[in-house]
């Protein structure tokens, strides 16, 4: 008695019809989804200034490239019992920094505020452990607008 058999061209035709639907499926599946999920996101720092203005950094991973960065500074301000963002501004270059050192320990080298109008604002940020803090950047609040400089 012979165990084996010789698929048919019906059989191959029908397996290879549920190989295609299945990756075509979690191709659509993947796709759909990939748009729709958030980017990796982790407040790094923050600042109240008194009750004018609260200043957030936050670093956000590159939905390109699981290493890079952004670190996004943003200003909110008091309206109506609550915080509202007035301004944002990129410190830096887009994914111009590295996700892991950026939310480690240590990676704010220097986040310097004052609670004056115009409210001057100094940023350093850890490159690497081996490289070290980048050179400071500098801000200015003013009317709850980020100016650089």
């Amino acid at each position: 008695m012979n165990l084996t058999r010789k698929p048919t061209r019906r059989g191959v035709t029908a397996a290879l019809t549920v190989a295609v639907a299945a990756a075509l499926g979690a191709a659509g599946a993947g796709a759909s989804s990939a748009g729709t999920t958030a980017p990796q996101t982790r407040q790094i720092a923050s600042s109240t200034l008194g009750s004018d203005y609260r200043i957030t950094l936050t670093a956000l991973r590159s939905p390109e490239d699981e290493y890079a960065a952004s670190v996004r500074l943003q200003v909110f301000t008091q309206s109506g019992g609550a915080w509202k963002e007035t301004d944002r501004v990129t410190v830096g270059d887009v994914d111009g920094w590295f996700w892991y050192p950026l939310t480690g320990k240590g990676a704010v080298c220097a986040f310097s505020t004052a609670s004056t109008e115009p409210a001057p604002m100094t940023v350093s940020l850890l490159l690497t452990p081996s490289l070290g803090c980048s050179e400071p950047a500098h801000y200015t609040v003013k009317e709850g607008r980020v100016y650089a400089g």
